[in-house]
């Protein structure tokens, strides 16, 4: 008997997903493609697609603790993201679901972008290249600009991608701090990183944030709102490519129109779903469409894990490498 597993509203068709369950030798699991379109984000379209399948895949639908109560017959929920906020991961448990990520999939994409968004604040390349394209050839335009070497980068939270990012901001010449609790001095002194006790230290002694942050209700929802805007120095640039969650919009859109801080420069807004934000009328704010981690290759990489989640949970009956709620391994007594 074959087991089901379900790809739902996920970019492109699965021959590749199929040519590499012939090269693992895996022939117990069918892999079902479904595109529901304008249907996407109706309960009762998920409902119908996955009612029967072992394993779901699934990048952006929110599946929600109504939806887990009715997948009787799921085993696994694989993402191919590194968040995993758009699922119920208390219910998936309650449920004995595991829920599987992809970390690091796109650690190098990301930490580039995020480098590239620094350099384009400082060197005003967006900035330059409208202003040339609206008819002005100035290149004083955009206020005064510095060197990046022996400038000082701040940054929230520290995992894959800030890891990444160290050797090239040291071939900048520039300092890095974190503000990461779990991590002790010696861990970051290792990757050539200070450590800041607290965000707010990080905050008032930094000359660009750049927020490294899952989103965590209660935790990281907001952690960046007017009072830390307000702490940052007047020439510091804030960087965001987590999550748009991560930050009280509104806070940084004053906190830019008033001065507060130099620039910023995110990849992610709060309201994606409507692709709608204060930020986009402003000029010293650069934004790209959440593609920090866009690649073939990160793409390709998000594939093989989500796949090989699905795998060891269908065919090898063992708990998924990326387990994200491990509480659910005891529950299933594996």
């Amino acid at each position: 008997m074959k087991h089901k597993a379900v790809y739902y509203n996920i970019d492109d068709t699965l021959d590749f997903e199929n040519s590499l369950l012939r090269e693992w030798g895996v022939d117990d699991i069918e892999l079902v493609e479904v595109k529901n379109g304008e249907l996407r984000d109706d309960p009762e379209a998920f409902y119908d697609a996955v009612k029967d399948a072992e394993g779901v895949a699934v990048e952006y639908y929110n599946i929600t603790r109504d939806d887990i109560a009715r997948m009787k017959n799921t085993t696994c929920i694989s993402l191919q993201a590194i968040g995993y906020s758009n699922v119920d991961i208390d219910a998936a448990t309650e449920h004995g679901i595991c829920v599987t990520n992809a970390p690091g999939f796109c650690t190098e994409e990301v930490a580039v972008h995020t480098i590239g968004m620094m350099i384009d604040c400082v060197r005003k390349i967006t900035f330059l290249d409208k202003s040339i394209r609206a008819g002005s050839w100035d290149p004083l335009l955009g206020g005064k600009t510095f060197r990046m070497s022996g400038k000082t980068v701040g940054l929230v939270f520290f995992g894959s991608i800030p890891k990444y990012m160290i050797p090239i901001l040291k071939a900048l010449e520039m300092n890095v701090q974190a503000y990461a609790p779990t991590k002790t001095v010696e861990f970051l002194a290792d990757y050539g990183c200070g450590k800041c006790d607290t965000l707010e230290e990080l905050l008032k002694t930094s000359d660009f944030i750049s927020m490294h942050t899952p989103l965590i209700p209660d935790v990281t929802y907001h952690m960046m709102g007017e009072e830390q805007f307000r702490m940052m120095k007047d020439s510091a640039y804030f960087i965001n490519t987590a999550r748009g969650g991560v930050v009280d919009e509104p806070a940084l859109v004053k906190a830019l129109r008033e001065g507060w801080i130099k620039g910023a420069a995110v990849d992610v807004i709060e309201d994606e779903a409507n692709e709608k934000s204060d930020l986009f009328e402003i000029d010293n704010c650069i934004i790209t469409p959440h593609a920090a981690f866009v690649s073939e290759d990160s793409f390709a990489q998000a594939r093989v894990m989500a796949l090989n989640n699905l795998k060891m949970r269908l065919h090898d009956n063992v708990i998924p490498e990326n387990l994200v709620n491990k509480a659910v391994a005891e529950k299933l007594g594996l």
